[in-house]
């Protein structure tokens, strides 16, 4: 299948993370504060770096301060696999089925560096 890992911010409901097992048991979804993530109340500029270091997208609902430290961190010649932020006017299984879509059809280089507000497959 599709080769996009997410990383859920701690700020995205606990579960959303079951919301999305119940679509697919082979998604690779890893939520701040689980063993191996970076521990809850990281700063964003190191999760985008564990991000970058692990190959994981970042699912937030952090619409204010991730552009900037997103342009931070390009700025300093880093990447990142992307970060999807959620749609506050969708129910959980309407985002899920979103980050669905695009795991399954998605391009890992569609998104990188980049911030996608979902949903993104109406931009195909």
């Amino acid at each position: 299948m599709s080769e996009l890992c997410y990383l859920l911010d701690e700020n995205v409901n606990p579960r959303f993370h079951k919301a999305l097992r119940r679509l697919s048991r082979e998604m690779a979804i890893r939520a701040i504060g689980e063993a191996g993530t970076p521990p809850l109340r990281t700063p964003d500029p190191i999760i985008l770096n564990w991000c970058e270091e692990h190959d994981f997208v970042l699912v937030t609902n952090n619409r204010a301060s991730m552009p900037v430290h997103l342009a931070d961190h390009l700025a300093t010649h880093h990447h990142i696999p992307g970060i999807l932020i959620l749609n506050a006017d969708w129910s959980f299984s309407d985002n899920a089925n979103e980050l669905y879509l695009i795991w399954q059809i998605g391009n890992a280089e569609d998104i990188r560096d980049q911030i996608r507000f979902l949903p993104i497959s109406r931009d195909h």
